[in-house]
Parts: structure tokens; C-alpha cells; sequence
């Protein structure tokens, strides 16, 4: 998941960040208005983290003009104003949340969980692709540069979680609890099995790898390697 941080105070830029990437998020940082504008624009985010008060462009003209051209991109408003006024004014000008400063990190957290699980629901995704690999969900069907392969049910519901995550760090835990539905020992072999078997599938034959081992940490599928 991608998201964009607008805001211009150093030290809450730099704490959220890290939250954020501990988190498996990849984030980027504008510091104004302008500079955060012009990313929202022009690149592709999951989310936006909007500070209110910000530097040539303000927070809420922000979300406006995205707004006003049909981009739907979950936005959180940070603000030191908590008055119910301001809270409506920023909810009105597109915002889908907004939080109060000072905020704890791990309620940021959530909102933002809460925001990207309402835009999932809201939108049909019939189809995932990283790179050249697509996942086709409505035909069943997993394609790599065109190249069809043949799943067994429990590889491609491991792949579609993959890819629904891709470029974040899936740890054996979240696979455990997400692919097979049930906690087990977490030091048994069944993860990279599939792992193995799965790469072999994708991977094989192909210069760039994209299903990656994370050393003590999980896997991810990502094609910037």
C-alpha cells in the first residue's frame, strides 16, 4: 500500500513515517501544499495523509481539487482544530476521516486501515497485477508476460494474497492466519513448501524474480529487485 504524507511539521512527518513503514506501508513525504498536490496528481496512492495547515496550498484545497477531478483516493485530514465546525468543513471538502492533533499513532493506524477496507469494499476488483504476472478473478486464471500457469487451489490463494499485498513484507504468521485459516506451528515447513513450489511456477524461466525471501521477516512480492 502506498501512501502520501502532506505535512510540513518535521518532527510529526518523521514520527509517522516510521510508524508507517514499520507497519509494511510505503510512504512518501511532501513538506507543503504545492509539493503535495502536485504528487497527489500526478502519481498513484491507496491513501493520502492531509495536514490541514499547510504551506502555498492548504489541506483542504487539497482534497477539493482532487475531488473535483474524480480522484477518489481515501484522504485523512490531520488538524490541530477539533472544533465540530472544523470537522465538518473538512469531511464536506472530500475528506474521509479526520483526526485531531495530538493523536496517538496507533489510532492513525486504524483510521487508515478503516478508510482503505471502505474504498476495497466500495470498488470491484476483478483483477491483480504486479509487473507482468496478472491474476484474473472472475476467470480464475494466473498469467506471467502471457504465459499461463497452472495453480493448485491453495498456491493461487496464496499468490492472490501476495499480490493483494504486494511490495509489502508478508510475514509466516499473516500467510498462516490469512492462506490456511487456522494457527499452527509457526516453524513448520508448509510456508515455504508452497513458497518454493509457487516460485517455481512464477519465477522459472524469467530474469526478474518477483517472489522475494525477506530474511528474517517474511516474503514479498515486488518487482523492484
Amino acid at each position: 500500500m502506498r501512501v502520501l504524507l502532506i505535512e510540513d511539521d518535521a518532527s510529526v512527518a518523521e514520527y509517522i513515517v516510521k510508524g508507517l513503514r514499520e507497519s509494511g506501508y510505503q510512504v512518501e513525504h511532501a513538506a507543503d501544499g504545492k509539493t503535495g498536490l502536485v504528487k497527489a496528481t500526478t502519481e498513484q496512492y491507496d491513501a493520502l495523509i492531509v495536514d490541514r495547515m499547510l504551506p502555498h496550498v492548504d489541506g483542504l484545497t487539497i482534497i477539493q481539487t482532487l475531488r473535483a477531478s474524480n480522484d477518489s483516493t481515501p484522504a485523512l485530514i490531520l488538524s490541530a482544530l477539533g472544533e465540530v465546525d472544523d470537522r465538518v468543513k473538512g469531511l464536506k471538502a472530500g475528506g474521509d476521516d479526520y483526526l485531531v492533533k495530538p493523536f496517538a499513532f496507533a489510532e492513525l493506524l486504524a483510521r487508515i486501515e478503516v478508510i482503505l477496507r471502505r474504498q476495497e469494499a466500495g470498488s470491484a476488483v476483478t483483477r491483480l497485477k504486479v509487473a507482468d504476472l496478472e491474476m484474473d478473478l472472475l476467470a480464475h486464471k494466473v498469467t506471467r508476460a502471457g504465459q499461463p500457469f497452472n495453480l493448485q487451489p491453495r498456491e493461487y490463494k496464496l499468490l492472490e494474497y501476495l499480490m493483494r499485498h504486494a511490495g509489502q513484507v508478508v510475514t509466516r504468521t499473516m500467510l498462516l492466519e490469512n492462506v490456511w485459516d487456522y494457527h499452527f506451528d509457526p516453524q513448520t515447513n508448509v510456508i515455504d513448501v508452497h513458497i518454493s513450489r509457487l516460485r517455481q511456477k512464477i519465477d522459472k524461466g524469467f530474469d526478474k524474480p518477483l517472489l522475494n525471501t525477506v530474511r528474517g521477516a517474511g516474503y514479498m512480492l515486488d518487482d523492484s529487485q
